[in-house]
């Protein structure tokens, strides 16, 4: 059994939470917000936020055919053009050790967002990317 994190540092572990409470009260939709934060974790393959997200999702309306199809998002005909744009910034930003060049991704979001929700994407990701972490790493 690993240390449980959220014991060993609870009002940091509450910032956290309460940080990540607040994306909710940014520009993005909660149902992209979701997904965005679905796809960061199929990435990471942290399976306990996999299940919430997925859960999160279909909480808020999400069809089971694009949950499903998410992983191939690139390919299918499910995903609108500024969810794409949404997913690509989100793959461009947490696999950044191995992606050399984002400014395909970057470009294409300015198209579909206003800088306000492209910042506001830039946390979603970053926070999704730090709670796979700290949940795949202490094995939550």
């Amino acid at each position: 059994m690993r240390i449980d994190y959220s014991q060993i540092e609870p009002e940091l572990t509450s910032r956290f939470r309460h940080l990540t409470r607040d994306l909710a009260q940014t520009s993005i939709a909660p149902n992209l917000r979701a997904l965005v934060e679905l796809r960061v974790s199929q990435i990471n393959r942290c399976a306990y936020c996999i299940q919430l997200h997925q859960a999160e999702a279909r909480h808020l309306g999400e069809d089971q055919k694009r949950l499903d199809q998410l992983p191939e998002w690139q390919t299918s005909p499910l995903f609108m053009p500024r969810e794409q744009a949404a997913m690509a910034w989100a793959e461009a930003l947490t696999h950044k050790a191995t992606v050399h060049d984002d400014a395909q991704e970057y470009d294409q979001l300015t198209t579909l967002f206003s800088e306000q929700e492209i910042v506001a994407l830039g946390f979603v990701i970053s926070l999704a990317n730090f709670w796979n972490r700290m949940a795949g790493g202490f094995r939550k």
